[in-house]
C-alpha cells in the first residue's frame, strides 16, 4: 500500500497494512529543532501530508513565531507571543466593543486568492493522504474576536449578538471549507478545542443547541464533495464524543488521556477513525522511552485489532526528548 491507500484502508476500517503515521509540532520544533524533526521523518516517513495554500507560508510562520513579540492575524486580531516557537495567544480582541460589530470584515480575501493550481499540483506529485489547511474553528473564533473572559460572559447572559457574529463567522468558515473541498485535497480539517481537563469549557446543552449544528454543516459539506471530515479537539470531550459520530466525523484527534480510554473503546470502537494522541502532558515530556511504548500499547489494546481505526499521532512539544517521539513511532511498528 501506498500512503494514501493506507490511510483511506483506515479510515475505512478495510485492514491496513499498518496504521498511518502523522506528527504534528509546535513551531519551536521545525525552527530549532530541524535537524532531529528531519531525521525523524527520515525514519518514520509519514502518511497524511498537508499542502499550503501558497508558497511562502513556512517564512511567515517562522517570521511570526521565532522570537517575542505580537502579530496581527487575518482578521485583524493582535497575538503575542511570549517565548520564541511557541503560538501565543490573543491579547487585543478585534471586538472589545459590541458596536466594533457592524464593521467586522471576514477576511474573504484568503479564499479569492487561494492558490487552487499549486495545491492540485502538489496533491498530486504526492502519494499521500492530503489534509487541507486548518479550516473552521468557530468557538475559538469568537474568542479571538471578543476576548475568551468576554465571550464566556457573552454566553452566559444570551447576548443577542452572539448568533450575530456567530451567523458571520459560520458563513465565512462554510466558504472557506467549500474552496478546499473544489480542490484535490483527501480531507478537510476542522476545529475547536472544547475541553479542561476534567469536564466541557461551557454546558453539554450550550454546546448541543450552539455549536453542533455549525459542525453537522460542515461535515454535510465536506461529505457532499466525497471528501473526509478530520476534527480536532484538546481537554476532556467525553460527554460529546458521541456526537461527532453523530455529525460524520470520520477521524478525530482528542486527548486521550484525559478521557477513559477503555471506556471510549467499548462505546464507540470501530465508529470512528482515531487520529491520535498520546499522553503529553505526562508521557511524552518527563516519561521513559518504554513510558512511551507502554502508553502507546495502552491505546492499541484498547482500539487496534488490525481492521483500521487508528492513526499513530502524536504532537512534539517543546521539552519533549526526541528519543520519546522516536518511541512512539517505535511502538506502532510492532
Amino acid at each position: 500500500m501506498n500512503s494514501r491507500e493506507r490511510v483511506l484502508a483506515c479510515l475505512n476500517f478495510k485492514n491496513p497494512d499498518r496504521a498511518p503515521r502523522d506528527l504534528w509540532t509546535v513551531p519551536y520544533i521545525t525552527l530549532f529543532q530541524k535537524e532531529e524533526y528531519n531525521a525523524l521523518l527520515k525514519e518514520y516517513p509519514l502518511d497524511i501530508g498537508a499542502t499550503q495554500s501558497c508558497p511562502g507560508v513556512d517564512d511567515e510562520a517562522e517570521y511570526r513565531y521565532q522570537k517575542k513579540g505580537s502579530y496581527t492575524d487575518e482578521w485583524g486580531c493582535v497575538w503575542y507571543v511570549g517565548e520564541p516557537g511557541l503560538i501565543g495567544e490573543v491579547k487585543e480582541p478585534l471586538i472589545d466593543e459590541w458596536s466594533k460589530l457592524k464593521s467586522l470584515k471576514p477576511p474573504y480575501e484568503i479564499i479569492r486568492d487561494r492558490d487552487i493550481f499549486f495545491i492540485n499540483d502538489t496533491c498530486q506529485k504526492s502519494d499521500k493522504f492530503m489534509l487541507s489547511d486548518v479550516t473552521a474553528r468557530p468557538f475559538e473564533r469568537l474568542q479571538f474576536l471578543r476576548g475568551t473572559e468576554e465571550f464566556y460572559y457573552d454566553l452566559a447572559y444570551g447576548k443577542s449578538e452572539v448568533s450575530k457574529l456567530l451567523k458571520i463567522v459560520h458563513e465565512f468558515y462554510l466558504a472557506d471549507i467549500e474552496s478546499w473541498c473544489q480542490t484535490d485535497v483527501n480531507g478537510i480539517i476542522f476545529m475547536d478545542d472544547w475541553g479542561a481537563n476534567t469536564s466541557l469549557l461551557i454546558n453539554p446543552s450550550q454546546w448541543h443547541k450552539i455549536f453542533k449544528p455549525l459542525y453537522r454543516d460542515y461535515c454535510d459539506l465536506i461529505h457532499s464533495y466525497g471528501k473526509y471530515a478530520f476534527y480536532h479537539s484538546d481537554g476532556n470531550i467525553e460527554e460529546i464524543f458521541g456526537d461527532f459520530i453523530d455529525m460524520g466525523v470520520d477521524a478525530i484527534n482528542s486527548q486521550l488521556y484525559v478521557m477513559d480510554i477503555e471506556g471510549l473503546a467499548k462505546k464507540y470502537k470501530g465508529k470512528i477513525t482515531l487520529w491520535g494522541e498520546l499522553d503529553r502532558q505526562h508521557i511524552q515530556p518527563f516519561g521513559t522511552t518504554e513510558d512511551v511504548k507502554k502508553g502507546v500499547k495502552r491505546i492499541r489494546d484498547a482500539f487496534d485489532d488490525g481492521t483500521g481505526g487508528v492513526i499513530a499521532h502524536c504532537t512534539w512539544g517543546k521539552g519533549d526528548p526526541t528519543e520519546n517521539i522516536k518511541a512512539v513511532y517505535e511502538a506502532w511498528e510492532k
